[in-house]
């Protein structure tokens, strides 16, 4: 593979903003809303729905505003896990970094297994595993190229996601205000569902709290940005205009699909047998809606998986350049790809992957609760790393002026971030569907920090063996 022998070569910086804007698009635009949506309008109804989605997109724009500053300050691969080293301390960063690598390993082994059941919709006589297979080697080959190969795979992957999603919210609101008829209604719907009775908060406030948790697991992946500022081409410019268009290409994506969708199903019929983006285009009329949305969940799996492929990667090879992993990991080819981070992050995906077959109760269910505790865990490292890194940075004497980007209103938005993020952890405990996050989740991060302290205890014990040595 061209690998280097000893120093590792820099990855390569050859991601434009266009890129940076659909990579961080594609790895929050899912599943999540494509499927689970339905869900979380029958439990919580459309108005708390609707407030959940604004909440949760309020704490991701804080926790952007705080990566912002951190991001083109020090614009490494591996970000987030780089400055909870610097800046918290060297276990949390390591802990971090096997946080997210996990997330995104656990996601690879259930998104080749979903894209494998949805292809079996249009070929019903193949396996399931034959279809994985496929999808898995396609997704490896793209990381596997170049770093702007796969930069441009996910551009057009994010963009079908995007053309859909777009697309939904312009037909469905036609919908809504009648300039469009659907089968099964007299006269349009507009917010009906809004203020009939027992819509609001049909099942009370705390059901909204319950999915809040779920909420912030739709819209993580906006951090890639931050992973990916290592690789852009001129991070000072595309770091701060990627993270402005994609909160608020977000916030209208997720607040608007929402508002539609909670318009136009009854919450009783909300659900997550059926995808409800189906069931809208279905009543308005658009042949093969079924079809047509099998392929974008098809696609928005593959490109859940191609970024988080990447993501995981790139997160081993920053511990190998941080030293603390081995050295091996670190290494890159000619063509700017840390091959041997990806194929270990692969065959963790493989692992995960098996084990949501053979063990989907056991082993899988322990991934899948520290990878969905992980991702909130890791937005309280980034908010706390930006607390503290501008608090350094003036103690050193720096001026504020010599930061290309400011988060605003400091010290309140990595307060109210890292606090709105705990405070969804807190949310888990209540709710016995997610109550296993914590039970996992919380040993795994100190197994993490206890493996840190054991492995530099003994690489520490081994430098003053070594100059003792030397001295005699």
């Amino acid at each position: 593979m061209e690998e280097t022998n000893e120093r590792p070569k820099e990855l390569q910086r050859t991601m434009k903003s266009r890129h940076l804007l659909m990579i961080s698009l594609g790895g929050v635009i899912g599943t999540g809303l494509f499927l689970s949506s339905g869900y979380t309008i029958n439990q919580a109804g459309p108005l708390g729905t609707t407030i959940a989605y604004l909440v949760g997109g309020l704490i991701m724009y804080l926790v952007m505003l705080c990566l912002g500053e951190l991001s083109v300050s020090m614009p490494v691969t591996g970000s987030f896990h780089t400055y909870a080293t610097k800046y918290i301390g060297p276990g949390t960063g390591f802990t971090i970094a096997w946080l997210y690598w996990l997330t995104w390993v656990v996601a690879l082994g259930s998104e080749f297994t979903a894209a494998g059941l949805f292809m079996k919709r249009w070929f019903p006589d193949t396996s399931v595993w034959m279809w994985s297979t496929i999808f898995g080697v396609f997704i490896f080959v793209m990381n596997a190229l170049s770093t702007k190969f796969f930069a441009e795979s996910e551009f057009w992957f994010s963009a079908i996601k995007v053309i859909t999603i777009v697309l939904f919210i312009v037909l469905g609101g036609a919908a809504m205000f009648g300039l469009l008829s659907m089968k099964g209604t007299e006269a349009a719907p507009m917010f009906s569902n809004f203020s009939s009775s027992g819509s609001l908060f049909p099942n009370g406030i705390l059901p909204i709290f319950m999915v809040m948790l779920s909420v912030n697991f739709a819209f993580s992946g906006t951090e890639l940005i931050g992973v990916t500022a290592g690789e852009s081409v001129d991070p000072k410019k595309s770091i701060p205009k990627a993270i402005k268009a994609t909160v608020w290409r977000l916030l209208l994506f997720f607040v608007g699909t929402i508002i539609v969708l909670s318009a136009l199903i009854p919450m009783k019929q909300a659900g997550v047998i059926e995808s409800p983006f189906v069931v809208v285009f279905d009543r308005i009329g658009i042949p093969y809606a079924a079809d047509m949305m099998n392929f974008v969940i098809i696609t928005a799996i593959l490109s859940a998986a191609n970024s988080g492929l990447y993501a995981s990667s790139r997160m081993l090879w920053s511990l190998s350049n941080e030293k603390m992993i081995p050295s091996y990991f670190g290494r890159v080819n000619r063509r700017g790809v840390p091959m041997p981070a990806l194929v270990f992050s692969m065959l963790g995906g493989c692992l995960a992957l098996f084990s949501s077959v053979v063990a989907p109760d056991t082993v899988y269910l322990i991934l899948v609760s520290i990878s969905g505790f992980a991702v909130v865990v890791v937005w309280m490292g980034i908010a706390a790393s930006q607390y503290l890194f501008r608090r350094r940075f003036v103690k050193e004497g720096h001026d504020l002026k010599e930061l290309h980007y400011r988060t605003p209103l400091y010290p309140i938005v990595p307060i109210a971030a890292f606090l709105l993020c705990f405070a969804s952890c807190v949310g888990i405990a209540f709710d016995e569907n997610q109550r296993a996050a914590l039970y996992y989740g919380i040993p795994f991060i100190v197994l993490c920090y206890v493996v840190y302290y054991l492995t530099s205890k003994s690489k520490r014990a081994g430098v003053k063996k070594s100059t003792l040595h030397h001295i005699k």
